[in-house]
């Protein structure tokens, strides 16, 4: 095993002599990376499948090869421009006699990263590229949940960069406590709410700082003059991808009640559209594992058993009670309310809860007395109602006229508030998270001293007349 010590002593002394990478240091760091993705693609699509028992080949292809390549390919276009020094303005009169300001981005030092089991190759690049272009070094724990593929992982990185650039330290429960409680000087976690508090109290014990991507329930609200077709189709491509083991996966629709059994044919034709069979159908994932399948299937059996009505989309009538996998059908529940369990707790599964509204005002209202998702997701043609959605409600992005379109946008930060997250990865605001943004103060030369005799002991005349002069 991996003394994980002494690999962060060794990446600290790494750092204190060499000291931040240069440019084309940071740049080969990014492009060993894309070429470790695209060499190791077709083995990524096996462990995943092998990891989850079903998980559409299709989508890894997709979501955890080549949308990473993109971030990679940002980070590069534009990391001379971020790591070019800031002038700015000293304050009046040392400017004028001289004196410099700058800010410069540095590398912090050694970042960890705890990356999750649902997109794990992913969520791993994915802020790597960010943590890199910061010129940072990386010890990276992945979720013992996926074990195949972060023993790929390990052998993809250890095979493209030295121990001192990255390690990858492999591990359950106890492995991940004793990580996170080390010294690193910045601790990157994606996963559950209720695991990142445990992460942020071991970092605060060092003063680590922190950046929590933590997901949340991301609310959909379908509002005036949407196409609900078009609506129905884009909801269920984001519920049913993964079969709904996203952080940014619709959670709950909110919908006028007028419109709701309409959006409800439209959901279901969409997701019968998709997967025609689910049962052995390839492209449709499975649960990640029996823990997982129980917590959903317990959270429908709630609300069942508090007066919500459950409709499964189950196009080809497929009895799932006999499987090898344990794939549950996509889910609508409807007539929900908050005395049940499925409009508190993240989902994280194929099911998605109804809940209608007369007056759009009902929604920011029900959106503003929970926890601050991840992501909000606006459908509809009414500017101002859409601007009353997004200036009356707060989340870590939004999305209109679509589900988790934000995080694929190399430029946009990705990141929650409060309870969904601390911090931000992606694009300029991920270089500046994973970096120190140093402030060095340049003064005058001793020439200019006889000027600041005013200001130093022994103090002669009245120094608040000087000091008003200078605070002009």
């Amino acid at each position: 095993m991996t003394d994980m010590h002494s690999v962060l002593k060794k990446q600290k002394d790494y750092f204190i002599k060499n000291g931040a990478p240069s440019y084309e240091l940071r740049i080969d760091r990014l492009n060993r990376m894309k070429d470790i993705i695209l060499q190791n693609k077709n083995k990524i699509v096996d462990a995943l499948n092998e990891d989850f028992g079903v998980r559409s080949k299709n989508q890894s292809m997709v979501a955890d090869v080549y949308s990473i390549i993109p971030d990679i390919e940002y980070a590069k276009k534009n990391l001379k421009k971020w790591m070019k020094v800031d002038k700015r303005k000293p304050s009046f009169p040392f400017g004028l006699l001289g004196a410099r300001a700058e800010v410069r981005h540095e590398p912090v030092g050694t970042v960890g990263m705890i990356s999750p089991w649902n997109f794990p190759v992913n969520l791993t690049f994915a802020p790597l590229s960010a943590v890199f272009a910061a010129g940072n070094q990386v010890m990276h724990k992945p979720s013992e949940y996926t074990e195949n593929t972060a023993n790929l992982l390990k052998e993809m990185c250890d095979s493209a960069y030295d121990e001192e650039e990255f390690a990858t330290i492999l591990g359950g429960p106890e492995i991940g406590a004793e990580f996170s409680s080390l010294h690193f000087d910045h601790l990157l976690y994606t996963g559950s709410g209720n695991v990142g508090k445990l992460i942020m109290k071991a970092a605060s014990e060092n003063l680590v700082p922190v950046t929590l991507e933590l997901g949340g329930k991301s609310p959909v609200i379908i509002g005036d003059g949407a196409d609900l077709t078009t609506t129905a189709k884009r909801v269920m491509m984001g519920k049913t991808m993964n079969a709904g083991q996203i952080c940014l996966a619709p959670d709950y629709i909110l919908v006028k009640d007028s419109k709701e059994q309409e959006v409800v044919d439209e959901l279901k034709a969409a997701t019968a559209e998709y997967y025609p069979d689910i049962k052995h159908n390839p492209d449709y994932t499975s649960i990640i594992n029996q823990k997982h399948y129980d917590r959903i299937n317990g959270l429908v059996d709630d609300a069942k058993a508090k007066g919500a009505n459950v409709e499964e989309i189950n196009p080809a009538n497929e009895d799932f009670s006999q499987q090898e996998a344990y794939k549950i059908p996509p889910t609508l529940v409807r007539n929900v309310n908050d005395d049940m369990e499925i409009m508190h707790e993240e989902i994280f599964g194929p099911v998605l809860p109804i809940k209608t509204y007369q007056d759009i005002n009902e929604t920011t209202e029900y959106v503003n007395s929970k926890d601050r998702p991840l992501g909000l997701y606006y459908f509809g043609q009414n500017k101002a109602e859409e601007d009353k959605v997004l200036n009356n409600t707060t989340s870590g992005g939004v999305t209109v006229n679509d589900v988790v379109g934000h995080i694929q946008v190399s430029d946009l930060p990705f990141g929650g508030v409060g309870p969904s997250g601390i911090g931000r990865y992606k694009g300029y605001e991920g270089f500046l998270n994973f970096s120190n943004a140093r402030a060095i103060s340049k003064q005058v030369g001793s020439r200019f001293d006889k000027f600041f005799e005013a200001i130093r002991p022994p103090y002669k005349g009245d120094i608040e007349k000087v000091l008003k002069q200078i605070a002009k």
